[in-house]
């Protein structure tokens, strides 16, 4: 239930150091320099009662009045009472990256988000993704087939406002790891930790089209194992897959599709060849008993 913490008095104005503040955590290095997370939208917030369930750490909300008052059933699941500044509508669409925000944003420190496994079996590997929407697709695709970390080389932010509403929250249960932050340090500690998934037994799948593995041998994806610890290795919207990156790859695996379209989106690309894994673990147990 909530406490009798009160709200502090209305924000009213644009120019008030709260605004500045939260333009500032949009972009990584506010983020960095203040340990935090913004988290935009109640849908967000919906994500975060998860996040949190056993927590003691206040959330910190920022919400107008007129939000505050229809959500008080939202906010009582939250096992410490949230600390809330309220402000005015024109104040919080000021402060955030929403065209047309649904009246509240949350701040939680990047503490809290789930640390990365130090020997993962199922990875997503993404090379230089430099489109928010398909990095938030991506990551909720790989949250539904049980991934346990993702990988980036350089590319977009993962937690910037756009990736974070565009992965419905996702992001926020999902281990994930950035490389760079420049593109050339982002491939080479890509590199590193797909050659450490390698020497540990891991299969590193690279997503190719036909006849571009060199002498790796490339399969249609339904003819892998995927029931071996797999690293999936994507490459980037226009460039596809590094070289250096495709060097590490033990594996291919091609997606067959009409030739009436050039190639796939790669988030499109990547929703059956995660869930086949899925299918893969899934039903192994069955065909041994069988």
């Amino acid at each position: 239930m909530l406490s009798d913490q009160q709200p502090q008095p209305l924000i009213t104005s644009r120019r008030n150091p709260l605004v500045r503040r939260l333009r500032a955590l949009a972009g990584r290095k506010g983020r960095d320099q203040e340990g935090v997370v913004l988290l935009e939208g109640t849908h967000l917030l919906q994500e975060l009662v998860l996040l949190l369930k056993g927590s003691q750490h206040p959330l910190e909300l920022v919400a107008t009045p007129g939000w505050l008052e229809g959500h008080q059933v939202l906010l009582a699941r939250f096992q410490t009472a949230p600390r809330v500044q309220m402000v005015s509508e024109e104040v919080l669409q000021a402060s955030l990256s929403t065209v047309h925000p649904d009246g509240v944003a949350a701040l939680i420190p990047l503490a809290l988000l789930p640390a990365c496994p130090a020997k993962p079996s199922f990875v997503l590997a993404l090379d230089r993704l430099q489109d928010p929407g398909n990095l938030g697709t991506l990551l909720r695709t790989a949250l539904a087939a049980d991934v346990q970390v993702v990988w980036q080389g350089s590319g977009v932010d993962p937690l910037g406002p756009k990736v974070v509403r565009s992965s419905a929250g996702a992001v926020l249960h999902l281990p994930h790891q950035r490389f760079g932050p420049s593109e050339d340090a982002g491939v080479e500690g890509l590199r590193r930790e797909l050659l450490g998934a390698r020497d540990r037994g891991l299969q590193v799948v690279a997503t190719l089209v036909p006849g571009a593995g060199g002498e790796m041998p490339v399969v249609p994806y339904w003819e892998l194992d995927w029931t071996k610890p797999t690293v999936l290795v994507l490459g980037n919207e226009g460039s596809g897959l590094h070289p250096d990156l495709q060097c590490c790859c033990t594996h291919g695996v091609t997606l067959p599709h009409s030739t009436a379209v050039e190639s796939l989106n790669v988030a499109s690309a990547a929703v059956p060849l995660l869930l086949e894994r899925r299918r893969a673990t899934m039903t192994a147990p069955l065909q041994q008993s069988g």
